[in-house]
């Protein structure tokens, strides 16, 4: 759809300025790659965002959210379509609490680290190993974020989701199927709002657990670095980084994407790369990795948009 249709059909005067057009994907991903997205929407709150809806669906505009980028690689052609953020719903807030448990409410923009932090502040555990997780909590629970034994199915009690019809619906955290990195919502689906359980513990403890796991993220990952996290998934019972560093893949290079010498599970744009030589490098290191060891690297981040701006 031509870029002044587009602008016809989100008038200035109705969404201010919630709406940008041809905006580039690389100044809202953690790797800062990506092509432009038709529509960049930010709505405000939840009245915006339903007109939005409304707005899209009457035009027959494909849409798919965006937490803090930070998993995902947007093809040099950008997105079509658009592209939701709810960076502005980031309320939190404690629902209640007992001797044992406390159960908190947090809007899907919220930054996981603020989740991190609370618990760490106030004494409850259950999501220390989150901590050093980049992203948003809609993110997290999209991709059922973890590290160390934690992941963010243990914390969650329930998720209130819009669906590509426009309907509001919450769904218990039994009711979804998360798997490693993933989740049975749909990428046309937005998560609205979570309610998250913690225990009571220890201050000093939680505390403790928190700081000895960001210390452990930032020598064993380039945390200083534009990347999107892990590139592939660990097969059964292996590590992917320790299968990519024993096939020789470290300090590998195709255009301004490294494998990092730090970690090599991890991608690093060193300048100004693009998805092209991304993929090319993750298609580099996988046919190593079969080659040596027989054993076939998954994607860990997701791959999305197109090749070009025109297809």
């Amino acid at each position: 759809m031509e870029t002044q249709n587009l602008k016809d059909i989100f008038s200035e005067g109705l969404f201010e300025d919630e709406v940008r057009f041809m905006e580039p994907m690389k100044n809202h991903t953690s790797l800062k790659i990506g092509g432009p997205a038709d529509i960049f929407a930010m709505p405000q709150d939840l009245s915006s965002l339903k007109n939005m809806h409304i707005n899209l669906k009457r035009n027959k505009i494909p849409f798919s959210p965006i937490g803090g980028g930070t998993n995902i690689l947007v093809r040099d052609g950008g997105i079509e379509g658009a592209v939701i953020s709810l960076r502005s719903f980031r309320r939190t807030g404690v629902l209640s609490k007992d001797n044992e448990y406390m159960y908190l409410f947090a809007e899907a923009g919220t930054l996981l680290q603020r989740i991190v932090n609370f618990s760490k502040e106030n004494g409850y555990s259950g999501i220390e190993g989150l901590a050093g997780i980049p992203g948003t909590v809609g993110g997290a629970i999209f991709g059922n974020a973890g590290a160390f034994g934690y992941e963010m199915k243990d914390v969650l009690v329930s998720v209130e989701v819009m669906d590509i019809e426009g309907r509001i619906k919450m769904f218990k955290a039994e009711e979804i199927n998360f798997g490693h990195r993933s989740s049975s919502i749909s990428r046309n689906e937005l998560i609205l709002a979570a309610e998250i359980k913690l225990k009571k513990d220890e201050k000093e403890e939680v505390s403790a657990k928190v700081d000895d796991f960001l210390r452990k993220k930032r020598e064993k990952q380039p945390l200083w670095e534009p990347s999107a996290g892990c590139v592939f998934k660990n097969p059964a019972g292996l590590s992917a980084g320790k299968l990519i560093d024993e096939a020789g893949c470290k300090g590998m290079r195709i255009g301004d994407v490294e494998v990092s010498s730090i970690h090599a599970n991890f991608f690093i744009n060193k300048g100004k790369a693009n998805a092209s030589d991304f993929i090319r490098l993750m298609e580099e290191v996988a046919r190593r990795v079969k080659e040596r060891f027989g054993v076939v690297l998954e994607p860990e981040i997701k791959i999305v948009g197109r090749d070009n701006v025109n297809g």
